[in-house]
């Protein structure tokens, strides 16, 4: 065993004990779609998830992140970071709970230590339930706000992608009044600039960028609202000037359409940038939610995520489809360094 860093170990929080997140986890990694990991939860949550999936599967409670490396192959390292609290298996599915909520947090917390200090390149989360969080007195709706705070408030935005479509979100999740009123030039331009600069990390140095507009036809000039004179227009032009290549702002209905890379349809864009959510999330997950992966750009570590809930209506049924979480750990993998330091 060592106490470098091993700049290709991958972590994993459980999620939501009560919800599918455990079970989506043990279901990859005896698929052997995890690769160098460590699992940041109650080892006993595990084990009930790989009964309830049907499952035999080896695991070892660690004392400490960098005995995962240590573990036999086939093994699935869990660490039970400082303040888990206990009994957590005994929680019923399915359910809201605080005990819950304030698990999963502790898990999210302690994997953005982990990679904030560099013991692991990546983190990737299983999903939580915001209610959960609430209850727990978790002062941030999710998991992109949790580690925008862990990171000391650098700007970040929410991206989810498929094969086929890579949506970078300007307002995430707030109410959709609420959104509308927090659209300025400055966080329009700031979304392109971290669209634009993430790009580098799946190599595309200079990516075809397209701003939807908020409003129907992009506001026809502001016929159908302002915003797109007023704001988005100015921040693209701001962009461009930068020298990003920046395009729009196009009719929201359509420029998903135009920016889908699908066989035969090459998109003419690489990115879309979208003003609020459920704009720009919609598209996504109708192609898919099993292929989507939720990535979290401006932060400085890798941390993905599937792109689903907690799906309470069938946790503990052990039917969860792990496709998504895979996805999102070939992400991670993807954009995690391959340098070991010296």
């Amino acid at each position: 065993m060592t106490d470098r860093p091993d700049t290709r170990l991958l972590a994993l929080t459980m999620g939501d004990p009560a919800g599918i997140g455990p079970e989506i986890l043990v279901r990859a990694f005896a698929q052997g779609d995890c690769g160098a990991c460590l699992v940041l939860g109650d080892v006993r949550v595990l084990r009930r998830a790989a009964a309830q999936c049907g499952l035999t599967l080896p695991m070892a409670r660690i004392d400490a992140p960098a005995q995962a490396s240590s573990v036999p192959p086939g093994c699935l390292p869990v660490w039970q970071p400082p303040g888990l609290a206990l009994g957590l298996a005994e929680l019923p599915m399915g359910r809201i709970d605080a005990r819950a909520g304030a698990a999963a947090a502790c898990c999210i917390e302690a994997g953005a230590r982990l990679a904030l200090d560099g013991v692991v390149a990546g983190l990737v989360t299983a999903p939580i339930h915001k209610e959960a969080l609430s209850a727990a007195g978790v002062p941030f709706p999710g998991h992109t706000e949790m580690l925008q705070a862990a990171a000391g408030g650098a700007p970040v935005r929410m991206m989810l992608a498929n094969d086929q479509l890579r949506v970078v979100l300007v307002t995430i999740h707030v109410a959709l009044r609420r959104a509308i009123e927090m659209l300025d030039v400055d966080g329009v331009l700031q979304t392109v600039r971290i669209a634009h600069l993430a790009a580098a990390a799946w190599g595309q140095a200079a990516p075809r960028i397209a701003v939807a507009g908020l409003n129907p036809h992009a506001g026809e000039g502001g016929l159908f609202g302002d915003e797109e004179v007023r704001i988005i227009g100015p921040a693209i032009e701001a962009a461009r000037a930068e020298g990003i290549d920046a395009r729009g702002p196009f009719a929201p209905d359509t420029v998903f359409m135009r920016a889908r890379h699908a066989p035969g349809h090459p998109g003419e864009f690489d990115l879309v940038v979208a003003m609020t959510h459920d704009h720009g999330l919609i598209p996504v997950k109708y192609l898919g939610v099993e292929q989507g992966v939720n990535v979290t750009l401006g932060l400085p570590f890798v941390r993905t995520s599937p792109d689903h809930g907690t799906a309470f209506d069938i946790a503990g049924t052990g039917r969860a489809d792990p496709a998504s979480l895979q996805a999102a750990i070939a992400m991670a993998r993807r954009l995690m360094p391959t340098v070991r330091p010296g």
